[in-house]
């Protein structure tokens, strides 16, 4: 009966402690630096990324466009046949104004 109430006190203990595991461990916490942005830092970095943007198109160019697309999906148009159109009126447009630029 001794033996049985000592293996018992062992298993008591034993459960207490996570059942004879001993884990280790070690936790690593490097100081990274936070940057602090400014509102105006944000506001100018916004500005020089926008700038770097192509214009607006012309509403009437959205239209040309809007209904090449609009054709195409309808089966009106093959999509080879509208981007290449599409694409010749694009390069046309942007000639001629390339040229008024001079």
């Amino acid at each position: 009966m001794a033996a049985k109430t000592a293996e018992k006190t062992r298993q008591e203990t034993h459960a207490g402690d996570g059942a004879g595991l001993h884990l280790h461990m070690r936790t690593l916490h490097p100081s990274v630096p936070v940057p602090y942005l400014t509102k105006e830092e944000m506001a100018s970095t916004a500005r020089a990324a926008t700038a770097r943007l192509p214009s607006t198109p012309a509403a009437k160019d959205l239209a040309f466009y809007g209904g090449l697309g609009a054709l195409a999906v309808a089966g009106a148009l093959e999509w080879p046949v509208a981007l290449a159109v599409g694409g010749a009126t694009w390069l046309v447009r942007s000639g001629r104004r390339r040229e008024e630029e001079k």
